[in-house]
C-alpha cells in the first residue's frame, strides 16, 4: 500500500489586468480586476515544520510572502500576458518549497489555472444548472427513487502546453525571442488564452439541454446518477475537446464525482466543530492554548460502476457508515481522542483512516481543512 500525504493552503491578492492576446472585443482586453485565490499543494518532508501542528501555518506564511509581489497591482507592469496560467507559472518558479505537487490561480470563483509539478497546466471552468432527477433502480423506500432536484455544478479541466518564460517589464526590450514569441501559437490571438470563451462556447448546447430539465427525460440519462451523469458529459465534450482531462459533476453542495474517461472517484463532505491543543507549540504560539475549528471532512472513494443502480458508492451509505466515527469528532476535544497524540490534519486523517477501516473498503483518500482552504490530506492505493 503506497500512501501520499499532503499540505493544501490559499492565499488571495487583488490585481488589475488586461490580456492583450484575446480577440478583439473581448471584455478582458480591457484593463479590469480580480480578487485571485492562489492555492498550493505539497508533500512536505516531515521536520519541515517547527512542531507537529504548524505546518499549515508555515505553508500558507511562504504562500502569502509570494503572493504579497502581486497583491494591489497592474500585473502587466509584472508580465507581458497575465492571464490565470502565467500567473500560476510565476508564481510556481518563485515558490521556494520542498515537494510542490501543484500551484493554481483563481481568477474568479468559476474559473483558473492549474500548474503540476512536471509543469503540466490545467484550465477549469465551472457552470451551474437546475434540474429535477429521480434514480429508478434504487430499494424501495430510498429518498432518491422520489422526484426531486438539485442545483448542480459541472467542472470541466482541459490541459494546455505551458506558456514560454515569462518577463519582467522592460526585460522583453533586451530579448531577441521576445517578439517571436509573442507571435508564436500559445501567445496568438484565439489561441490558449481564449480557453475559457471556447469552453463556455461547448458547455452551451449542454446548458440549453440540461437547464430546467428533468434528466431522466434526456436520452442517456435515464438513471441520472452523478457517476452517469459525469460519464455521459465526458462523452459528449471528449471529441469536441481532445485535451479533456476530468469532468467533474457536484451533486450538492457537500458531494459529488469526478470521472477521467476510465475511472470514478466520488466525495462526501462533513463538518465537525471541535477543540484542539499543541502542547508542543512555543510559548507565545497561540497554538499552545486550547483552541478550536470548524473543520471540514472530505471523504473520497474510488468503487466500480455498479452496472444496475449506476453508481459506485452510495452517498447516503457513506454517511451512514461514517456516523459512529463522526460522533467521536464532532463537539468533541480531538487532541483527547484515544491513540492521537497530536491532532494536526495529517495524524487525524491517519485516526479516521484506522477507525473506518473494513467499514468503508472503497475510501482511498481524506482531506481535512481547519480553516477554509487550507489543512492536508492523506490518499492511498492498494
Amino acid at each position: 500500500m503506497t500512501d501520499k500525504l499532503f499540505y493544501f493552503t490559499n492565499a488571495p491578492f487583488h490585481a488589475a489586468r488586461h490580456v492583450p492576446n484575446l480577440p478583439d472585443g473581448h471584455p478582458a482586453r480591457r484593463r479590469h480586476g480580480h480578487s485571485f485565490t492562489a492555492r498550493v499543494r505539497a508533500q512536505l518532508p516531515a521536520d519541515w515544520a517547527q512542531f507537529a501542528g504548524a505546518a499549515t501555518g508555515q505553508l500558507s506564511a511562504v504562500l502569502t510572502e509570494q503572493v504579497a509581489a502581486l497583491n494591489y497591482c497592474d500585473l502587466n507592469e509584472i508580465m507581458p500576458l497575465p492571464n490565470d496560467a502565467a500567473l500560476a507559472m510565476w508564481l510556481r518558479e518563485r515558490l521556494a518549497l520542498p515537494g510542490l505537487v501543484q500551484l493554481g490561480v483563481d481568477s474568479t470563483a468559476d474559473q483558473g489555472a492549474v500548474v503540476s509539478e512536471r509543469g503540466e497546466i490545467e484550465l477549469w471552468r465551472r457552470w451551474r444548472f437546475e434540474a429535477a432527477h429521480r434514480l429508478p433502480n434504487v430499494p424501495a423506500g430510498h429518498q432518491c427513487g422520489r422526484m426531486h432536484g438539485h442545483g448542480f455544478e459541472v467542472i470541466v479541466h482541459a490541459e494546455k502546453s505551458p506558456p514560454p518564460p515569462l518577463f519582467q517589464r522592460g526585460e522583453e526590450e533586451k530579448s531577441p525571442l521576445f517578439a517571436k514569441r509573442l507571435k508564436s501559437p500559445p501567445l496568438a490571438k484565439g489561441g490558449w488564452g481564449d480557453l475559457f470563451n471556447n469552453l463556455d462556447a461547448l458547455w452551451q448546447p449542454f446548458h440549453a439541454e440540461l437547464h430546467h430539465a428533468c434528466l431522466n427525460d434526456i436520452s442517456g440519462l435515464e438513471n441520472p446518477t452523478s457517476e452517469l451523469l459525469a460519464q455521459w458529459l465526458w462523452q459528449r465534450l471528449a471529441p469536441q475537446l481532445p485535451t479533456l482531462r476530468r469532468v467533474t459533476v457536484c451533486e450538492t453542495a457537500t458531494a459529488g464525482c469526478h470521472y477521467d474517461g476510465q475511472q470514478f472517484r466520488i466525495w462526501k463532505e462533513q463538518r465537525f466543530e471541535s477543540a484542539v491543543q499543541f502542547p508542543d507549540a512555543p510559548a507565545g504560539d497561540g497554538r499552545r492554548r486550547l483552541h478550536g475549528h470548524s473543520y471540514l471532512l472530505r471523504l473520497l472513494l474510488s468503487a466500480p460502476l455498479d452496472a444496475v443502480l449506476g453508481w459506485t458508492v452510495d452517498y447516503g451509505d457513506v454517511k451512514a457508515l461514517f456516523t459512529p466515527v463522526y460522533r467521536q469528532l464532532d463537539h468533541h476535544r480531538l487532541d483527547q481522542l484515544p491513540q492521537l497524540k497530536n491532532a494536526d490534519p495529517i495524524e487525524l486523517a491517519r485516526w479516521i483512516r484506522r477507525e473506518i477501516a473494513g467499514v468503508l473498503p472503497a475510501l482511498d483518500g481524506i482531506e481535512i481543512e481547519e480553516t477554509p482552504g487550507c489543512g492536508a490530506g492523506l490518499w492511498w492505493t492498494n
